[in-house]
């Protein structure tokens, strides 16, 4: 049967909110009085000549009397258009507004306007239903086939209206595509939100009060208009439906937009262009989608970029990131991601930021088992390969560079800044711990210094630590330290029990063994097969390369990151060195939590879980507002971090003025090997004579790719030098 319905004409433009749902409310237009701030409007009824004109012009209304307008007003402006329920107008003169090269004449032609308020001098052209819309000043409309708002409109947020089922309740689910980790979207949401949400699983009665307060943060009455913000342009689309522009959205061309929030200013405006699809989302402060995006059930961050028939499907995409070409479905990603090229994508992972995806990368959708695809977790500065795929369930440490390569099983690399790689012709898995710091200095450094200049937010609702340098990577490289000697002394004592049965010492006794080696014996260790197993589950050999170097390397990293941090917070904020070491815990925790890209000590993050269980904290305002909290003391946390990294570093519980005045002299020796090491593997892409084989001559190479010595980032690291030395004199003990 036809779900077609009669409507009586004199009900036509009236009735949007049903009866049952009218208590309470004096009239069905309560809320949009409100949202148009009609007590300080002056609106008043048409004259007889005003009327006669505009029914002269071509124009019908279902009664006159409902068309309200205010000073000035030219009726002239308005032509062949039907107009429907109470139906406002502010000021209209004549005049023109114009986009870029698009000219429009303010005023109404050719459209068809339901029960809505139009603002100040507005062009509004060839609109087939204009619908229960509050529309801002300067707005410009044009050859809309439908725009419209229900009476349940959600705006994207996943919340339901009075009388509604749970079962229309909108969710979206990252990280497992079965849906085990499900939250609610909302306007304000970041990827903080969305991983405590997400990973905190086992805490029922704090899954419970996200829920609650996510529904009580938005009003359930039915009866809210759509609003169209100062100064939008939205042009050539098919059809729109429950939808919020913010101020100085642009939009054209789009097929289908329905049940979002469309974040927008002056300051940051957001676009949408040609043929893009978007169904139940929330789309950031000054994003850009356009040409084919579709995406159902998403959170897009601020200032971030779908392009090129993307797909975004049930997933959540931080701050400052870009998607183009690619499918990407069930998944929460932090800040500054970028993936491209058409055929890669990345399915039910949870990847924290700082991340890049190559071209054929394929991270998920790989089944080994009857059920569905499982999960991956990879950490800061995560880098797939060239064509690389992997298989679920994996998780991988800070800056893990997988290189091309089918990996047949699933991976656990718990050490960070390492370069997988697969040995085809021993057919061995090789693990090179510490691989940027070793042999890519110029990557790493600039990764941290890329991210930050990228940042060009304006609204922020979180900072991101965008060092590679942190509390985070910080305990990776502790932990990697300690594997890296249990691995090793666990090789020593296998070849010296060779095929016998002797049990193997504790874990505490082959990593003293294996310090004992690295340390003092390196040419033993290199003679070692240093096997881990236990970071793939599959039959080939798994094989710890260079281990002596990254051992060490990891020992440097730690030692710059306690002695830089330490130095940066006394300088910054002009604090005594003998105060500094007095008021540092005699113990600090090194368990921290990377929280949608800002770093927040785990005890921290327990303790808002807690307020939130108790409702102390009843909002998502006020957990954001805790965040920024743990922001302003982030200096302050970072530094005891760092000084307790130094403590167990040097294995003294305080240190001394002169052995801090040791240290800064072993950060200024690191910081020049940092400086050399970006020059160093910058230049070998002008020594490789492969790379200069497209050029008659190095005059060519130079002028199409500037000289090594003339390079932007390596005169940055240059000059961070001099400034990290300046720093060290400043704050000697």
């Amino acid at each position: 049967m036809s779900e077609i319905t009669t409507l009586p004409a004199d009900q036509f433009g009236y009735g949007f909110i049903p009866p049952e749902y009218l208590a309470g409310n004096p009239h069905e237009y309560a809320f949009r009085d409100m949202q148009s701030n009609a007590a300080s409007r002056k609106w008043r009824h048409l004259s007889s000549e005003e009327i006669e004109t505009l029914a002269r012009n071509g124009n019908t209304c279902t009664d006159w009397m409902q068309f309200l307008v205010e000073d000035p007003f030219d009726p002239g402006l308005i032509r062949n258009s039907l107009f429907a329920g109470l139906v406002r107008f502010g000021p209209l003169e004549a005049k023109y507004l114009q986009y870029h090269d698009f000219v429009v004449p303010v005023g109404v032609t050719n459209s068809r306007i339901i029960a809505c308020d139009i603002g100040k001098d507005c062009a509004i052209h060839d609109c087939a239903n204009l619908a229960h819309y509050i529309i801002g000043e300067k707005v410009i409309m044009s050859r809309i086939d439908e725009m419209a708002t229900t009476n349940h409109a959600k705006f994207g947020e996943g919340i339901i209206k009075d009388g509604e089922s749970e079962d229309v309740r909108i969710w979206i689910d990252p990280l497992n595509e079965a849906g085990g980790r499900s939250v609610l979207p909302f306007a304000d949401m970041i990827c903080a939100d969305a991983y405590l949400w997400t990973i905190y699983r086992d805490d029922a009665k704090l899954m419970d009060r996200f829920k609650e307060i996510t529904q009580n943060q938005a009003d359930s009455r039915r009866g809210w208009y759509g609003v169209v913000g100062d100064g939008s342009v939205v042009k050539s689309c098919q059809v729109v439906k429950d939808v919020n522009f913010g101020p100085s959205s642009y939009v054209k061309g789009a097929n289908k937009l329905k049940n979002l929030t469309i974040k927008s200013s002056p300051q940051e405006p957001t676009q949408i262009g040609e043929g893009c699809e978007l169904v139940n989302g929330i789309i950031g402060y000054g994003c850009r989608v356009f040409y084919g995006v579709k995406a159902v059930r998403f959170v897009l961050g601020n200032n971030s970029s779908l392009k090129y028939g993307a797909r975004l499907i049930h997933s959540i995409l931080g701050d400052n990131s870009t998607i183009s070409c690619c499918e990407v479905l069930n998944n929460l990603v932090f800040p500054a991601h970028e993936q491209h090229h058409n055929n890669s994508f990345l399915i039910a992972t949870l990847v924290m930021g700082q991340s890049n995806m190559a071209a054929g990368a394929t991270v998920g959708s790989n089944h080994n088992s009857r059920g569905n695809d499982g999960e991956i977790i990879a950490g800061r500065g995560f880098w797939p390969g060239l064509s690389s795929t992997l298989k679920h369930n994996c998780r991988f440490a800070s800056y893990t560079l997988l290189t091309k390569g089918s990996y047949p099983a699933e991976m656990n690399i718990p050490l960070p800044f390492s370069m997988v790689y697969e040995d085809r012709k021993s057919d061995t898995l090789n693990i090179m711990p510490a691989y940027y710091w070793m042999y890519n200095m110029y990557a790493l450094e600039r990764n941290s210094w890329k991210y930050s200049t990228r940042d060009k937010r304006k609204t922020i609702v979180q900072r991101i630590e965008a060092d590679h340098l942190a509390p985070d990577t910080a305990k990776e490289l502790m932990d990697g330290i300690l594997i890296l000697e249990r691995l090793t002394g666990r090789a020593w004592y296998r070849a010296q029990n060779d095929a016998s049965s002797k049990p193997l010492p504790s874990d505490a006794e082959l990593a003293a063994k294996g310090r004992e080696l690295l340390e003092g014996q390196p040419e033993v260790v290199d003679a070692l097969f240093i096997s881990a197993e236990e970071m793939e589950q599959g039959k080939r050999p798994v094989r710890i390369v260079k281990a002596v170097r990254a051992w060490r390397a990891y020992r440097q990293m730690l030692l710059f990151y306690g002695i830089r941090t330490v130095a940066s917070y006394l300088s910054k904020y002009a604090i005594h060195f003998d105060y500094f070491a007095a008021q540092v815990p005699a113990k600090v925790s090194l368990e921290w939590v990377n929280l949608g890209g800002q770093l927040a000590p785990e005890a921290k993050v327990d303790g808002l879980r807690d307020a939130v269980r108790s409702g102390i904290i009843d909002s998502w305002k006020d957990v954001h507002a805790q965040y920024d909290q743990w922001w302003a003391v982030y200096p302050r946390d970072k530094a005891e971090n760092a000084w307790e990294i130094l403590r167990r570093l040097t294995g003294k519980a305080s240190i001394s003025k002169a052995e801090w005045n040791g240290l800064l002299d072993q950060g200024l020796e690191i910081r020049k090997y940092v400086e050399e090491q970006v020059y160093i593997t910058k230049k070998k892409d002008y020594a490789n004579p492969f790379r200069g084989i497209t050029y008659r001559n190095d005059a060519e190479r130079d002028a199409v790719l500037g000289k090594v010595e003339d390079n932007s980032f390596i005169k940055t690291a240059r000059k961070e030098s001099v400034d990290f030395a300046a720093m060290v004199e400043k704050v000697r003990a």
